[in-house]
């Protein structure tokens, strides 16, 4: 039977979580805050935590740190929806969370039954994540936690401590560099790890990428984000299934991380080269034009597709449709089968196509859908993402024959 760790410092919130996953055929226990996790996590090693941001003691993201460096293990973080509650769940998948469902506040028709029935789904799709997701969370952590280190080393020797700064001599557990040998290609699963991707050669003018992602995909973005060469002045789209309000701050992070001038998208605006749109939170994003190298997109709220809005079906179908320059559609983690279709279009319009690999997405369903329609020019591990991204654009050699 499928274990599952309730953590959260409200009795209430820890009994009608944790009656819903038993009604649902799950073994439950709970915790209180953060350090009775940690023990909880050792003691009872549960398939999925799901874990409070807020709580007294030791809060949600140092548990998740703390839970990464000793006992790898699928955590989903419960958040309210405010600006510091989005930060925090953000920090919290950047150390190795692998999802987040938004806390009903009051502040929208949200119910706790909503949340509830949210983490039977969410758990059920855990469940069913592959092994392999757990070493990709652990080096999440592990790279969270060498940056963290060199930047603190680096603060040490500007302020002269005169102590000889060693990266990772910091306190506090930590990860192994390499994490556990877990899946068929363990040595893959180092998301922290992309190396830089030089641009060489001639690649093709005003290029347009629309990346697609659900569970487990933002800390994989972010990576992607930060080695995504200023240099190929591509026009990004991003589909990343994220509830409003989430989605803004999301791009914050991101443009922080990137040569790229990366925001979130408003109705009728262009994006130019060097820019990139986050589809907002409830919202389909839709490409309206391209006109001169400068795309035009707009906001729809229509109709949920996949159960889900914004979807990645929407963006990718209008881009096959509308875009005239070099195109590559590109799938990352998540749950369902939302981004097959667009796939498809984007390969019958001349595009290019790539999936994540099944040995580094936490969640392999997206990718293994729009593997399967026959449509995927390139399956890479998430460390080759980049790379494979520039070289759909490379056009080196290429003669008009």
């Amino acid at each position: 039977m499928t274990r599952v760790l309730v953590v959260d410092d409200s009795g209430f919130m820890r009994t009608v979580i944790g009656n819903a996953l038993t009604g649902a055929g799950y073994e439950v226990e709970t915790a209180t805050n953060g350090s009775e996790a940690i023990e909880a996590v050792a003691a009872y090693d549960p398939d999925v935590v799901t874990m409070d941001v807020e709580m007294p003691e030791l809060g949600g993201i140092d548990a998740v740190e703390r839970i990464m460096a000793t006992n790898p293990t699928l955590i989903l973080m419960l958040s309210v929806h405010t600006e510091e509650g989005t930060e925090a769940t953000l920090d919290a998948l950047e150390r190795g969370a692998v999802d987040f469902l938004h806390k009903p506040d009051g502040a929208d028709e949200r119910t706790v039954t909503d949340l509830t029935d949210d983490v039977v789904a969410k758990v059920d799709e855990l469940a069913d994540a592959n092994v392999s997701s757990i070493a990709l969370a652990r080096a999440s952590a592990s790279a969270y936690a060498t940056r963290s280190n060199q930047e603190a080393a680096a603060g040490r020797a500007v302020a002269g401590s005169g102590n000889d700064a060693q990266v990772g001599s910091g306190g506090g557990p930590q990860a192994s560099p390499d994490g556990p040998a877990v899946g068929p290609r363990a040595a893959g699963t180092e998301i922290g790890d992309f190396p830089p991707v030089d641009l060489e050669g001639e690649y093709a003018a005003d290029p347009v990428v629309v990346l697609g992602a659900s569970t487990g995909g933002p800390k994989i973005v972010e990576r992607l984000f930060e080695r995504l060469p200023i240099g190929l002045d591509a026009k990004v789209l991003v589909v990343q299934h994220m509830p409003a309000g989430f989605t803004e701050r999301f791009a914050d992070r991101l443009d922080t991380r990137s040569e790229y001038d990366v925001r979130e998208a408003t109705d009728g605006e262009s994006i130019h080269p060097g820019e990139a749109v986050i589809a907002p939170g409830d919202a389909h994003l839709e490409v309206l034009s391209n006109v001169n190298g400068r795309l035009r997109v707009r906001l729809d709220d229509g109709e949920r597709l996949h159960g889900v809005r914004p979807a990645i079906d929407v963006t990718m179908r209008t881009a096959a449709e509308r875009v005239d320059d070099p195109l590559c559609g590109v799938v990352l983690t998540g749950m369902g089968r939302d981004g097959a279709d667009g796939i498809e279009a984007i390969h019958a319009a001349g595009g290019r196509t790539i999936a994540q690999d099944e040995a580094t997405s936490p969640v392999f369903g997206i990718p293994c859908q729009a593997i399967q329609t026959g449509c995927v020019d390139d399956i890479a591990p998430a460390p080759e993402l980049v790379a494979a991204i520039v070289d759909a654009f490379d056009t080196d050699g290429e003669t008009d024959d």
